[in-house]
């Protein structure tokens, strides 16, 4: 069997645009045509890639995962010819990026915005959830994570490009009526704003540690409720500095234990090593990582 390479760049675009009659208009060619070349596809590959009819077009199971190596196909094409041209390949295609909901708020907003002014033939799709996410069997060709232990070893490629302390922070106002912690033991006497009803534990510059215990008023694993819920007054919370970042600013909450931190969170691009060198999806992880460092 040998495939017409043709025809998958006609696959792939008519995926890309929704649909073989908004495949057409983009790229000037009669819908027949296409349709055409994709029923050939099919045909070579004895499989039904895209089920259509005269009002649904639904892409299949096969043919999304066959859509996903395609795609990676005519981008290494499109770049090759560039290279034989002497040029760069602008960046374009669609970018697939997975993160959590608190990552995509603070860490992929700024960046994705400015990447689509800059590169108009690219596509950034974000997906963010706070469900684990297989990014190889899901087609994703980053993940953004946060975490505080290491990353488990895999085949996928870890790009380290932040590491942001963790703040204890309060309300002004809870602070003045339950006065200010000098030392984290002073912590078991506060309420606090927690995740869980594990002890907090907090380590200073000098290498000292210790592990507080407030009386928790409020459990959540949502990073902004607690940050809300330090700012109503109900008491201290750990929060990564770039979360609470804005607040401290604006005096809503002020840090407490200045010498102290409750560990680090790392922020890492995850990319599978295949993809990892298309084009458009190093200027995407490029662009996310110069952001995080120049905050």
């Amino acid at each position: 069997m040998k495939l017409n390479l043709n025809d998958l760049h006609y696959f792939v675009r008519v995926i890309d645009h929704g649909g073989f009659a908004a495949a057409s208009r983009r790229l000037g060619i009669p819908k027949s045509t296409l349709a055409k070349r994709v029923s050939e596809l099919e045909r070579m590959l004895d499989v039904r890639l895209i089920q259509r009819s005269s009002r649904r077009f639904t892409v299949t199971e096969v043919g999304q995962e066959f859509y996903r190596h395609a795609a990676a196909m005519v981008i290494e094409a499109e770049a090759a010819e560039d290279v034989v041209q002497g040029r760069l390949a602008e960046p374009s295609g669609i970018v697939r990026i997975t993160a959590s909901i608190p990552t995509a708020q603070t860490v992929l907003r700024a960046p994705l915005v400015q990447l689509a002014r800059d590169y108009p033939r690219l596509r950034v799709s974000l997906h963010a959830t706070d469900r684990f996410v297989d990014i190889v069997q899901e087609g994703f060709d980053i993940a953004v994570r946060d975490h505080f232990a290491p990353l488990p070893d895999s085949n996928l490629v870890q790009r380290r490009i932040a590491t942001d302390p963790v703040f204890l922070v309060a309300a002004p106002a809870y602070l003045a009526a339950r006065g200010v912690p000098a030392h984290p033991r002073d912590l078991d006497s506060h309420d606090g704003a927690m995740v869980s009803a594990a002890p907090w534990t907090l380590e200073a510059g000098h290498g000292e540690h210790y592990e507080a215990r407030p009386s928790p008023v409020l459990y959540a694993d949502e990073s902004t409720v607690l940050l809300d819920a330090a700012g109503a007054g109900l008491g201290i919370a750990c929060l990564p500095r770039r979360l609470c970042i804005d607040a401290l600013s604006a005096g809503s909450v002020v840090r407490v234990l200045d010498g102290w931190t409750a560990g680090h969170v790392t922020t890492t691009l995850l990319l599978p090593s295949r993809r990892g060198q298309l084009p458009s999806v190093r200027v995407v992880a490029d662009r996310i990582a110069s952001h995080v460092a120049a905050e």
